[in-house]
């Protein structure tokens, strides 16, 4: 197979696998932290938000089958995609009518569902999206589809570093609302330490620039659509989304000024989020769709 090709990666499609986890008090808890809420009820059998799952069904590899970027190797679940560099794309939540509760046992069955290579203006890309529905004593809590994407190596450290580097301030509508979000690296550990996720660009330093071409640690995707997500339903006055889906256009780098923008929800609850870096270039975007 030629370095980034797909050759031989058909068979790889369908291939799934499911992983079990609990959904604890003391992991909501350090959540809560994070996004510095207090007084968050954690009896067992309480309700959380459903959008809160995303910190569950780590990939616990074995040390012995990490790659150098600190995340575990490709040819186990993943596709063998030889191109070195990976990031989430985008990805796509649909949440039903069963909320994971403290407590509750979850199974979450992964697929791949398509393998798609591109070239992009960095290189050669090729994307993954895997399908995982997560399920509960309830029935099924939610359907997700996330696109990863995997890149060439940096050619040298520079501002790019991952899908749609070099991304212009894009056509939007006038936000509603808006709010500074800061980073910093505790935050990154802190978030990254909830997941057990070991990719070296949101914590060493040295690895993300002269490694991964990045100017900085980068801000964990997972983490600004968290923000996101909660910003906009306090905005909003809503409890919770519906659905939503989530497009990652450039990198946020740690200890830069961002900013959390949002349009108010339509008569259909929808609304357009997004997360501006600190050149006022569109970062993250999201479509959210929020529950009556």
């Amino acid at each position: 197979m030629s370095e980034g090709g797909t050759d031989g990666l058909a068979g790889w499609i369908g291939r799934a696998r499911e992983v079990e986890d609990e959904l604890t008090a003391p992991a909501m808890r350090r959540l809560a932290a994070l996004l510095d809420r207090e007084g968050v009820p954690l009896a067992r059998g309480t309700p959380v938000p459903p959008h809160w799952i995303a910190v569950l069904f780590d990939d616990a590899a074995p040390q012995s089958r990490l790659g150098p970027d600190g995340v575990a190797l490709k040819g186990e679940f993943l596709p063998p995609v030889e191109l070195p560099r990976r990031m989430l794309a985008g990805r796509r939540v649909a949440f039903h009518d069963a909320p994971p509760r403290i407590g509750d046992a979850l199974v979450r069955r992964s697929e791949i569902a398509a393998i798609t290579p591109k070239q992009g203006r960095s290189g050669r890309l090729v994307f993954v999206t895997v399908r995982h529905t997560v399920r509960g004593p309830l029935g099924v809590v939610a359907v997700e589809e996330q696109d990863i994407v995997y890149r060439e190596a940096a050619a040298a450290a520079s501002g790019g570093g991952a899908a749609g580097a070099g991304a212009t301030v894009e056509d939007r509508p006038d936000a509603a609302w808006e709010e500074e979000f800061r980073t910093d690296p505790v935050m990154l550990f802190r978030y990254s330490a909830l997941g057990f996720n070991g990719h070296r660009i949101h914590y060493d330093l040295a690895y993300a620039r002269e490694v991964e071409g990045y100017p900085g640690l980068v801000v964990n995707g997972g983490l600004s659509t968290l923000m996101l997500i909660e910003a906009g339903l306090r905005h909003a006055g809503a409890k919770a989304l519906r659905r939503y889906g989530a497009r990652t256009l450039r990198p946020l780098i740690c200890g830069r000024l961002a900013r959390l923008c949002g349009t108010a929800p339509d008569a259909r609850g929808a609304a357009l989020l997004w997360v501006e870096d600190d050149t006022g270039a569109t970062a993250l975007r999201l479509e959210a769709e929020y529950a009556a």
